[in-house]
């Protein structure tokens, strides 16, 4: 979803660590969250939008579930209904934010027609689209062409269409270019008619979309209306709100309880940092520690299974590999990225003395686990992906089931309203994705029609001269700048379609090679200078969103050491080896806690930069595979401990409990 409102803070002022805080939580407020960036619209035109986007969720729950069609005409349809709320809803520009411009519909009826083209011409253009078209095959897709770069546009920025247009300058370059990046050339007839066909804007990313992503943002747009989400919320607070620095620990696991639901990283930070960011302040972290902290853990929702912020389902489909199969390699990864953060953000309420809430201000756990039965949509999602039932249906019956989950409490009860709206919302909040991969499939488009895709793969294998390690960070650098300005789903269907090929030529398997690519891709939403996510909180905050990104970069630090410990122990994702499994989890988790303390300097006692050096490469010791410098590395930590309690003692230094045993 886009950046949208920002929601006044609770209290803008950062208080004491010691201080009292008297002001009571208003959770009704979560619900209240707007992170579209629509506009707000009024009267008919109000409502036959919103009856358009109850339309649009419904046919694809039918077609999904009930009445299957040719992929090619859902997909046309899904672009179509989408897309007209794209045009009608997301401003082009900054003056026309408040009323839909004469140009918007212009731009909704030549859509339309191009939807209607591709009914009305399905049969021809099955053989004749990319290889003989005719002159008006031709027009139309270039004018559909162009609404997709424009609709990308308007909910991403500018960074997804500028990166498909050069791909598309590079289909008419090429027959000048000199060396390995040389072409042939195509005409324009035959480009734009392959483009916009199964072989561009309709293929992967936009099956995806239509298929998956849109079921699970229905999804999750019934768990708000209900007020599921708010209830994670309410969950984590009773759990962790008392801890000191605890509303910080609260972004973190409410980030990744509602993150995996949600498509974008920049999206979560926006609709869970607005309610957690300015608790965050109050309680005494720094505006830029607290916008960095959502950012990471809104980050770090994209990793957590079961959804993995969709872009799972485009590695299920690159790879091959059945989706409970991907989600259980991903468990242990993202455990260990969500344990450093809570640690960073430990560590830095030890450092400032600082406190969690009363108790009296949070609410009971008794209570709230009371309700406990609000989890069962996200426990029956899981447990029928792990039982190998269809995606499909099961993202159908976590819908039906929070539908009659909501209805134990009247408080949570969706009536045909409520019902309504979870279908209005969840098609409106499907916009952003859905064009995100059209721009995405315009790049695959290019890339399978070139053949770049194979001499990135060449180069790859030309600069790490079959050396793995090499080849790995080369990878990682791709993705990482492929990733900056593009939503998490974007950034991991191009980097995966330049940079996996090569890895696979390596002889890394398909799934190390992808969850590599994928967390890199991730990340880049943390990685100055280009960080989405860090920028998006930091609007909330009021902090410098460069120096922001900067913080999210060291607190997010464990998700650049984390991918390559897939490819030195496989185990972790595979859990082929139960032995080795355990021993290098085990390990892992001790070096991602060591280099937490190094990325804060705080270990038993503030750490000097040497010795914070020492702790960072103790700290890579551990996460290694190798069992000699695992030991090694436990020797240095407990050596460091004995040297940081004899300094301490020596020095009459008391910074307050140990960091960590907390």
């Amino acid at each position: 979803m886009t950046q949208g409102k920002q929601h006044e803070p609770v209290d803008p002022g950062p208080q004491s660590g010691s201080g009292k805080i008297t002001d009571q939580i208003d959770f009704d407020q979560i619900e209240a969250l707007d992170s579209s960036g629509h506009r707000r619209l009024s009267g008919w035109l109000a409502r036959l939008v919103a009856v358009w986007a109850i339309f649009a969720a419904g046919f694809h729950l039918v077609v999904l579930v009930f009445h299957p069609i040719d992929p090619w005409l859902f997909r046309n349809y899904h672009l179509v209904l989408l897309g007209v709320l794209g045009f009608i809803l997301i401003p082009g520009w900054s003056k026309a934010k408040e009323r839909v411009h004469w140009l918007d519909w212009v731009f909704v009826v030549l859509l339309l027609v191009c939807g209607w083209y591709i009914v009305h011409h399905f049969q021809a253009l099955l053989w004749r689209a990319g290889v003989v078209p005719t002159k008006m095959d031709f027009y139309v897709a270039l004018i559909g062409v162009l609404l997709v770069l424009e609709l990308v546009r308007r909910a991403s920025g500018w960074a997804l269409p500028i990166l498909c247009s050069v791909f598309i300058a590079y289909a008419f370059l090429g027959p000048y270019l000199p060396g390995m990046l040389q072409h042939r050339g195509y005409s324009m007839e035959r480009f734009f008619t392959y483009i916009y066909s199964l072989d561009g804007v309709f293929s992967v990313p936009l099956a995806i979309s239509s298929k998956y992503i849109i079921l699970f943002i229905i999804f999750g747009a019934f768990l708000q209306v209900s007020g599921v989400g708010r209830y994670f919320v309410k969950w984590a607070f009773s759990v962790s709100g008392h801890a000191r620095g605890g509303p910080a620990k609260v972004a973190v696991i409410a980030s990744a309880l509602m993150g995996t639901m949600n498509g974008t990283s920049a999206g979560n930070a926006v609709a869970t940092g607005s309610f957690t960011i300015p608790l965050m302040r109050k309680v005494g972290y720094s505006p830029r520690f607290a916008a960095a902290t959502e950012a990471v853990a809104s980050t770090g929702g994209q990793i957590m299974p079961p959804v993995m912020g969709a872009g799972i389902f485009i590695m299920a489909e690159l790879t091959g590999i059945p989706f409970q199969h991907l989600i259980i390699a991903g468990i242990i990864p993202a455990l260990l990225y969500f344990i450093s953060v809570y640690f960073m953000v430990d560590l830095e309420a030890i450092k400032l003395k600082l406190v969690g809430f009363p108790r009296h201000m949070l609410p009971s756990f008794r209570s709230v686990m009371r309700q406990g039965y609000l989890f069962l949509p996200v426990l029956i999602l899981f447990v029928m992906l792990l039982m190998g039932r269809s995606v499909v249906m099961a993202g159908f019956w976590a819908i039906v089931s929070s539908l009659l989950v909501s209805w134990f409490s009247r408080s949570t009860a969706m009536g045909p309203s409520k019902v309504l709206k979870a279908l209005e919302t969840g098609a409106k909040n499907a916009v952003q994705l859905m064009a995100v991969c059209a721009g995405a499939g315009i790049i695959m488009g290019v890339i399978a029609l070139t053949g770049v895709g194979m001499k990135f793969a060449s180069v790859i294998l030309g600069i790490a001269d079959t050396n793995q390690f090499l080849a790995l960070v080369f990878a990682m650098g791709i993705s990482i700048v492929l990733g900056m300005g593009l939503p998490t789903t974007a950034a991991y269907a191009v980097a995966a379609s330049v940079v996996a090929p090569g890895l696979i030529q390596l002889g890394i398997t398909p799934l190390v090679a992808h969850f590599f690519i994928f967390y890199f891709a991730c990340v880049s939403a943390i990685t100055p200078p280009v960080a989405l996510a860090a920028y998006a909180a930091s609007g909330i905050s009021g902090s410098d969103p460069m120096k922001t990104s900067v913080t999210s970069f060291r607190l997010g630090i464990a998700a650049y050491i984390v991918p390559f410990m897939f490819f030195y122990a496989p185990e972790i994702l595979t859990h082929d080896n139960l032995l080795k499994l355990i021993l290098h989890s085990f390990t892992a988790l001790i070096g991602i806690i060591a280099l937490s303390c190094a990325a804060q300097r705080f270990y038993f006692g503030r750490l000097n930069v040497p010795l914070a050096v020492v702790m960072f490469v103790t700290a890579v010791s551990l996460v290694s595979p190798n069992l000699y410098l695992g030991g090694a590395g436990l020797a240095v930590l407990a050596g460091l401990f004995f040297y940081q309690r004899y300094y301490r003692r020596r020095n009459d230094q008391a910074p307050g409990a140990p960091a960590v045993a907390g």
